[in-house]
C-alpha cells in the first residue's frame, strides 16, 4: 500500500543559463546601443552649449560640449522682447486648437474606415491615400484659403493641415485590432453608433491618441510655412516665424557690415537659441506620453 500511495518525486526545475554567444551578443548590443546614444546626444549637447557661447568662439568653432565664453546676450534680447512673448502664446494656441481638430476630425475618419461592411469604404481610403502623393499646390491652396476668408486666423493653419493620412491609417489599423464582439455586445446593450465610440472605443484607444496627440502637436509647434504664408500682422505670427525674422535681420545685419558688438553676437548663436527655445516644450512634454508612443505605434501598425 505505502508503495501504490506514495507519489513520485518531482523533476528538479533547472534555471538555463544563457550561453556564451549570447552573452556576447548582450556586450556588443549594448556597446552599439550605447554608442547610438552618444552619436543621438552630441548635436543636440552641442546646440546647448553654442547657445551660451561667445561669438569669437562660435565663429572659431571651438565649442563642443561645454560653452566657452559665456554669453547670455541673444537669450537677454529674446526675453526681453514684448513680441516674444506674445508670438510663443500664439504658438501654444495655435497647437492647442490644431491639435483637438486634427484629432476629432482624424479618429473619426479612422473610425468609419475600420467598418469593414462599410459602402464606399474602398473608395474612401483611396480618397485619403490619393491626397498622401498629390497635392493642389502652393498657389491653389493660397487661394482657397484667402477666398474662404480664413486668412490672419487659426484656422488658416489648423484647417488645411487637420488630417495626417499616415496618422488615420496608423488609427484605422488600431481600431480594425480591436475585437468586434466589445462593439456587438454594446450595440445589443443599447448603445448608439457615438455612444459606442465615446464608451467602449476610445477609452481602449489612450495609447494611440497620445501618440496622434504627440505627432500632431510636434507637427503644429514646428510649422511656421503656413503662418508666414497666411499672416500678415506680427501680432498674429506664431514663434517660430518671429525666430526666423530674427535670424534674417542678424545675418543680413552682418553682412552688410553694420553689426554692432551685441547684432554679431546675436548672428552668430541665433540659430542654437532658436532650436533650443522651440525644442524644449516638446522635449519638456514627451518624456511623459513617451511610455505610450511604442505602444501605440506598434498596436497601430501590428496585428497578430
Amino acid at each position: 500500500m505505502s508503495l501504490l500511495t506514495s507519489r513520485p518525486p518531482r523533476p528538479r526545475t533547472s534555471v538555463s543559463q544563457p550561453t556564451r554567444g549570447y552573452r556576447v551578443f548582450q556586450g556588443v548590443n549594448g556597446v552599439i546601443l550605447t554608442l547610438v546614444v552618444l552619436v543621438t546626444l552630441y548635436p543636440f549637447v552641442n546646440i546647448i552649449a553654442r547657445s551660451f557661447s561667445g561669438e569669437r568662439h562660435i565663429r572659431a568653432g571651438e565649442v563642443a560640449l561645454w560653452p566657452k565664453g559665456f554669453n547670455l546676450t541673444t537669450y537677454r534680447i529674446v526675453f526681453q522682447d514684448s513680441m516674444f512673448w506674445r508670438n510663443y502664446g500664439n504658438t501654444v494656441f495655435y497647437t492647442v486648437v490644431s491639435t483637438v481638430i486634427a484629432m476629432v476630425l482624424t479618429t473619426c475618419y479612422a473610425y468609419v474606415l475600420s467598418k469593414r461592411n462599410l459602402k464606399g469604404r474602398g473608395l474612401l481610403v483611396g480618397v485619403a491615400v490619393f491626397t498622401m502623393f498629390f497635392t493642389g499646390g502652393l498657389i491653389p491652396n493660397y487661394v482657397l484659403v484667402t477666398s474662404l476668408g480664413l486668412k490672419n486666423s487659426v484656422w488658416a493653419i489648423a484647417l488645411p493641415n487637420a488630417i495626417s493620412v499616415f496618422n488615420l491609417l496608423v488609427m484605422k489599423a488600431f481600431f480594425e485590432s480591436l475585437p468586434t464582439e466589445l462593439e456587438e455586445a454594446a450595440e445589443i446593450d443599447g448603445l448608439s453608433t457615438y455612444g459606442i465610440l465615446l464608451r467602449i472605443v476610445l477609452p481602449l484607444s489612450k495609447a494611440v491618441i497620445a501618440t496622434m496627440v504627440l505627432f500632431y502637436s510636434v507637427s503644429f509647434w514646428n510649422s511656421w510655412f503656413s503662418a508666414y504664408l497666411y499672416m500678415d500682422r506680427t501680432e498674429l505670427m506664431p514663434v517660430t516665424v518671429y525666430l526666423r525674422n530674427l535670424i534674417a535681420g542678424a545675418t543680413t545685419g552682418g553682412n552688410a557690415g553694420a553689426a554692432t558688438d551685441q547684432l554679431s553676437q546675436v548672428g552668430a548663436n541665433i540659430q542654437a537659441v532658436t532650436i533650443v527655445l522651440t525644442s524644449l516644450p516638446i522635449l519638456c512634454v514627451y518624456p511623459f506620453v513617451q511610455r505610450f508612443f511604442v505602444s501605440g505605434v506598434m498596436l497601430g501598425a501590428v496585428k497578430g
